[in-house]
């Protein structure tokens, strides 16, 4: 009986300790990614931005009931527009928008690499309603790890090819590089040959 007793006891020792020794950490969570996750706004701004879910929650915020057409389906997003945030960053806007300011365009680039390009003046709602607006909230849930947290959403592309998952950052570039190929270009049209071509004797 007692032989019994110690087994018994001996047993729920050795278990108790295997389960402790065994027990998973946990991960982090999701919701906890969330609240980390940065997104940059910069380039030529005057004031560039790391923003969190947290500071997109305080500003103005757009909801857009949208037919994604590669998942051909209704999906309700909530965010942003990036037009508020290019505003806060002191992109050129409204009235700015005139003359060389208007090769102005914008990149936004996934975690992946993806990239994408608007025109400055497209996301200005003084030339288009474009909508393009930085999701942080799918179907009244935070975007999952797979496609957030901040995804770009241009509901008014006939193709979501400018759609960004996993979107990280906002680049502003003031279309300079435009001005360099032009003037290249201009060298290359204007530059006049030489008048005489001599050729070698030995030809």
């Amino acid at each position: 009986m007692l032989g019994r007793v110690l087994r018994t006891a001996f047993f729920l020792i050795f278990a108790c300790a295997t389960s402790a020794n065994f027990t998973p950490i946990p991960a982090a969570t999701e919701q906890t990614s969330n609240d980390i996750a940065q997104l940059k706004v910069g380039g030529a701004v005057s004031t560039p931005l790391t923003l969190t879910i947290a500071d997109l929650k305080k500003m103005p915020r757009t909801t857009l009931h949208v037919e994604n057409p590669h998942d051909k389906k209704s999906e309700v997003y909530e965010g942003v527009l990036l037009e508020e945030l290019l505003r806060r960053a002191g992109a050129p806007h409204g009235e700015q928008l005139r003359g060389p300011v208007m090769t102005t365009y914008v990149v936004a680039e996934a975690t992946d690499g993806y990239r994408v390009l608007f025109a400055l003046a497209e996301l200005d709602a003084d030339f288009m309603n474009s909508e393009v607006l930085v999701a942080d909230t799918l179907d009244g849930a935070p975007i999952d790890a797979k496609r957030g947290p901040f995804r770009l959403v241009a509901p008014h592309d006939k193709r979501p090819a400018r759609w960004v998952r996993m979107l990280k950052s906002i680049t502003v570039s003031s279309g300079k590089e435009f001005e360099l190929i032009e003037r290249k270009q201009n060298f290359i049209v204007t530059a006049k040959p030489p008048k005489e071509l001599r050729v070698p004797a030995f030809l």
